[in-house]
């Protein structure tokens, strides 16, 4: 007898899978190149609606609260209600939240607008990936994965190169103005080229305790990320912060343990692999966001670059990405999840450790490009092949809410980075100053950059020794967990 909570693929593919998919994609690269195009943006942003100078952090602070506190809630509802249908509410959220972000007439109408920004990506990304995973089969299913990868990767790294002749050009708006027409084709194409599709269960059950529990949990951890820099590691604000969450996450737990319909079921972390594929997601973020993050501030403030010239110096990486993509896409299959995802960790780790060496008086070709060549190939092979493994051994009823949890493992990990690598140039600076008095400023901020690029160094490391022993080989086939 069939498991009346699992639902089968349609006898024959859908003939439309592929347009599908690039349609998809087309609404993930937004989300993704949305999440960092701002950096390149922040000093044009500032100097129009003079934010605070602890105010504009939170440009970047307030989509990534929203979006990984909402993840996990917004992949189960796809399972639920409808992937097409939810998926499309989340585009529409996040196409007027785009218009909203252009026309911003203060700082706080546009930290409001991203933080609405958030909530749309929240509920697009994780229904996008549910709708691959359950429009494809096979070996077509890890091709799409593939395709997804690299696209994820090619925006997480295009976001620099697009942002520079935007705001040197048209003006910072623009970067939030060109997800409108996208935002509407998609919308429009939407009923045309996808299917709808949702977990057939015999009762409908929702788990609003879950829901709350660890929504809040993750919207805590996001802010004593972003806010911990500034308060103070060890400050009362930021342990209770952190402890808040936690005590969250616990009730969340234990309500996930009890519940008959669970949003997120707690059997799933029983897979090493799918464990194993989100704890080197989250420490890929951690450098996919960190390292940019230290370079733009390096390129801007030490060696005076625009934002176009920055921008210009970055199309190396989504290349290179690219490029590494192509190659993981058909070595995962013959050397396994581990070996592809770990030689990943280590590129993105050795492009670090040659930005360590970056100067007061430094130039592309000297001190930067080689980073950025090596860095960039290693961004390819790790995000497709946690986000494969991720799926891998999931039933077709909870890809949803699993795609949600790659995603907050991955927008978290960009919080924690920036906040460790923030930590660590600021206070690294600070002692070079005190023990170097009158030392030229550019020294000493240089001081501090070096530094964080250690850091990216040592998190890649951790990457590493987490995909070795948790990731093992795809399955032929996936079995239901």
């Amino acid at each position: 007898m069939s498991n009346p909570q699992q639902t089968h693929p349609p006898a024959q593919p859908d003939s439309r899978r592929w347009w599908a998919l690039a349609l998809l994609c087309g609404a993930f690269f937004m989300v993704i190149l949305d999440a960092n195009i701002v950096v390149v943006a922040l000093p044009s942003i500032d100097e129009a609606l003079s934010f605070s100078e602890q105010g504009l952090q939170w440009v970047i602070s307030a989509y990534a609260i929203t979006f990984a506190g909402l993840l996990l809630l917004g992949g189960r509802a796809a399972d639920l209600l409808g992937r097409r249908r939810v998926f499309m509410v989340g585009l529409l959220f996040f196409t007027l939240a785009s218009l909203l972000c252009g026309f911003a007439w203060s700082s706080d109408a546009l930290i409001g607008a991203r933080a609405f920004q958030g909530i749309g990506a929240a509920i697009m990304t994780p229904t996008a990936l549910s709708i691959i995973s359950t429009t494809f089969e096979g070996a077509e299913r890890n091709k799409a994965f593939a395709i997804w990868g690299m696209n994820g990767a090619f925006g997480a790294t295009a976001g620099y190169l697009i942002a520079g002749p935007i705001v040197d050009g048209p003006g910072w708006e623009w970067i939030f103005f060109i997800n409108v027409p996208v935002g509407l084709a998609a919308l429009a194409l939407s009923p045309v080229l996808v299917r709808e599709s949702r977990a057939a269960l015999t009762r409908r059950s929702y788990d609003p305790a879950g829901a709350l529990t660890i929504t809040g949990a993750l919207v805590l951890l996001v802010y004593a990320l972003v806010e911990a820099p500034d308060a103070g590691w060890g400050s009362l604000r930021t342990i209770l912060l952190f402890a808040a969450s936690a005590g969250l996450l616990a009730a969340f737990a234990l309500i996930e343990s009890r519940h008959r319909a669970p949003l997120m079921p707690l059997r799933l972390l029983r897979s090493r692999t799918l464990v194993g594929a989100n704890l080197v997601m989250l420490t890929f973020g951690t450098v996919a966001f960190g390292m940019p993050f230290i370079l733009t501030q390096y390129t801007q403030q030490v060696l005076g670059w625009s934002a176009l010239e920055f921008g210009t110096s970055f199309v190396v990486t989504p290349i290179a990405a690219a490029a590494g993509m192509m190659v993981a896409q058909a070595a995962v299959l013959k050397v396994g999840f581990r070996s592809v995802a770990a030689t990943g960790m280590a590129l993105l780790g050795a492009g670090s450790l040659l930005l360590t060496q970056v100067s007061v008086g430094g130039s592309y070709f000297g001190d930067i490009f080689f980073g950025l060549l090596v860095f960039g190939a290693g961004i390819g092979p790790v995000f497709a092949t946690v986000t494969i493994a991720a799926l891998a051994d999931v039933a077709e009823r909870e890809s949803g809410v699993v795609s949600g949890l790659s995603n907050s493992a991955f927008q978290i990990g960009g919080a924690l980075g920036v906040a460790i690598l923030s930590t660590v140039a600021v206070s690294r600076s600070e002692d070079y100053q005190a023990a170097n008095a009158g030392a030229n400023p550019l020294v000493v901020l240089t001081e501090g950059f070096q530094s964080a690029f250690v850091a990216c160094v040592v998190l890649a490391g951790i990457g590493v020794a987490l995909a070795l022993p948790l990731l093992g080989r795809p399955r032929q086939a996936r079995e239901p967990l």
